[in-house]
């Protein structure tokens, strides 16, 4: 699979994703900036959501549309999402900026229209959030856009995943990535249960990565050895800059530190190899090998009690113990002589 030709799999550095959501607080100009902060710390994309008050729910003050709780308690849903949008008036702007600083945008759909817009505007990829992923009519539109999709699946069920799978399928979507994803803000890690994106990927044959609302990169990290090839993150200029999102994002320094940690990661797991590592040549010498370790006179038949294995290893092998000992010295071999076949002979 290929985002604007990066390879996504396992046998490539994850992806990272830098989720600008509602980070720029109402400014063009902080949305060009985390843009910018994105591409310095080294994130392979910039992700937006793209939507209005008016196409992601209702101005009403009724009590269903009424936020209990969290972050946003005591708001509608329609004053915080007027709040939290990304002006759709931005986005040609915010496309050309990210193609300028050589990062990749992409966004969210919330609905036909947006998907529309972004499809016209070049989006290589489109990504259905978690509270979307049960609107199958949705998920079917987007991949009838022909791209790749990436889909998350916080409070997803197992029966709801595979109906999104199932949908993106229908619609044409060849190329699919699921998000493992817990929906709280913050999500504790605790309740990651990374094991589950392991057998995500089992039961739908398709990568699978991290949406991660946790306020460090330890389980991102973990998600890597664990086969993430997509790592998504929140990510701001200031955690404390009083936006919807900004208290659980990323800033700078952590996003940097996350693109680097990722890809460490990522090389350590590598594939099998029992070979020796270029970093152990020079350790080699200091395994254990033959040595006499009492002067032994040619022509006499060696004894367990004249070598032993020890350090260093320029002598045999260990496992050639039992052929030395009984064998016979070619040669006086003087105390702290490594044991080498040219020094020995078999016993006539």
């Amino acid at each position: 699979m290929k985002i604007d030709n990066r390879d996504i799999g396992r046998d490539h550095p994850p992806y990272i994703i830098a989720e600008l959501s509602a980070n720029h607080n109402g400014s063009l100009d902080t949305a060009c900036k985390v843009i910018d902060e994105a591409a310095k710390a080294g994130a392979d994309a910039v992700k937006l959501q793209t939507y209005t008050a008016d196409t992601i729910t209702l101005k009403s003050d009724k009590p269903e549309f009424q936020i209990k709780g969290g972050l946003w308690d005591g708001r509608t849903l329609y004053d915080l999402y007027q709040q939290a949008y990304t002006p759709w008036d931005w986005h040609e702007t915010l496309f050309a900026h990210a193609k300028k600083r050589g990062i990749t945008i992409f966004s969210s759909p919330f609905d036909p229209t947006a998907a529309d817009l972004l499809d016209e505007l070049g989006a290589p990829a489109f990504k259905i959030a978690s509270f979307e992923a049960i609107d199958l009519p949705l998920i079917r539109y987007v991949a009838g856009k022909g791209k790749p999709m990436i889909i998350s699946t916080g409070m997803a069920n197992i029966d709801e995943i595979a109906d999104a799978v199932r949908a993106a399928r229908e619609g044409g979507c060849e190329e699919l990535v699921l998000l493992h994803c817990v929906s709280g803000y913050p999500a504790p890690a605790e309740d990651y249960k990374l094991a589950t994106m392991v057998d995500m990927e089992r039961l739908f044959g398709v990568p699978v990565g991290l949406s991660d609302h946790t306020l460090n990169n330890v389980s991102a990290i973990a998600s890597v050895a664990l086969g993430a090839t997509v790592i998504e993150k929140h990510f701001t200029l200031d955690r404390n800059g009083g936006g919807p999102d900004d208290s659980f994002s990323l800033e700078p320094a952590d996003l940097e530190q996350l693109c680097r940690d990722a890809h460490i990661a990522w090389e350590a797991v590598g594939t099998v190899d029992y070979g020796l590592k270029s970093s152990e040549r020079a350790n080699t010498v200091f395994r254990r090998s033959l040595y006499a370790v009492t002067d032994i006179a040619k022509g006499s038949v060696i004894t367990a009690d004249q070598v032993r294995s020890i350090r260093p290893g320029y002598g045999l092998a260990p496992t050639h113990l039992d052929a030395v000992i009984g064998s016979v010295a070619r040669e006086d071999i003087p105390r702290a002589t490594a044991i080498k076949w040219e020094l020995i002979e078999s016993r006539p």
